[in-house]
């Protein structure tokens, strides 16, 4: 009698990329460590990386290793100790009638138009805002492991926002959101962020990725305001201490 033995799972092979200008400190240079995401152990090998501080683009999965700078700190929220702020509540308040549904991670017409706006308001000399449709579509089809889109629509049925969604052994990755910058009003990043957080906690997850948090950074400063939120540094996962703007305000990043 044969046995059929499972399959073993390759090795998976490291790269340490070349150094660039970083795009969120002026003057740094970046490098970063990656690995392709492919093959039937995608979904695995992305939830062991994310727990240890890596982050998913199409099908690379990266973490920053650049020279005499640890300014990118990874950072994802408890989900059952996270307390919504009086802002938060606001934000929620104010969306009432917007409705968020996952659905298969497929780019649309629809969320390209979507996507292509947001980039010319908020990222117009950014490389992702020459994105053609074939981009946006390889931004969201390549390297997928256990994948989904989740949309936001307004009262009207219109799409308002979008996030591209990784569900990963211990929670979900949020990674990469877009939504209307004509409506600023809304905090819809925010509102998504929400979305997601309550998503995990129906489903018993105990953590949502946010990526990296910079200090200095506006662009990270919203990330911020998910308390508690914990960081990844030599010790582990720890408590992050990260104070939020004194305002106490929402500014969606990216």
């Amino acid at each position: 009698m044969s046995v059929i033995q499972p399959p073993q799972r390759p090795l998976q092979q490291f790269f340490r990329s070349g150094p660039m200008p970083c795009p969120y400190l002026p003057g740094r240079v970046e490098r970063k460590l990656f690995t392709r995401l492919i093959g039937p152990f995608a979904t695995e090998v992305n939830s062991t990386l994310s727990r240890a501080g890596f982050r998913r683009s199409h099908d690379i999965v990266y973490r920053p290793v650049c020279p005499n700078c640890q300014a990118c700190v990874p950072v994802r929220v408890p989900v059952a100790e996270f307390v919504p702020t009086r802002s938060q509540r606001r934000v929620l308040k104010l969306n009432e009638g917007v409705t968020l549904a996952e659905r298969p991670a497929y780019a649309t017409s629809e969320q390209y138009r979507l996507f292509a706006l947001y980039q010319n308001s908020r990222h117009g000399d950014s490389d992702m805002a020459r994105m053609a449709m074939g981009d946006f579509a390889a931004m969201v089809d390549e390297g997928r492991a256990d994948t989904n889109l989740l949309e936001a629509r307004d009262e009207r049925g219109q799409l308002v926002g979008c996030m591209l969604t990784d569900r990963l052994s211990d929670g979900y990755s949020a990674v990469y959101s877009f939504y209307d910058a004509a409506q600023d009003r809304r905090s819809l990043g925010t509102f998504m962020i929400l979305g997601l957080i309550e998503r995990a906690r129906l489903a018993g997850m105990p953590y949502v990725y946010l990526g990296y948090w910079i200090a200095h950074s506006r662009k990270m400063a919203y990330k911020a305001k998910f308390h508690p939120l914990e960081c990844l540094g030599e010790d582990g996962w720890r408590p992050a201490k990260i104070a939020p703007d004194i305002d106490g305000s929402i500014r969606d990043g990216e």
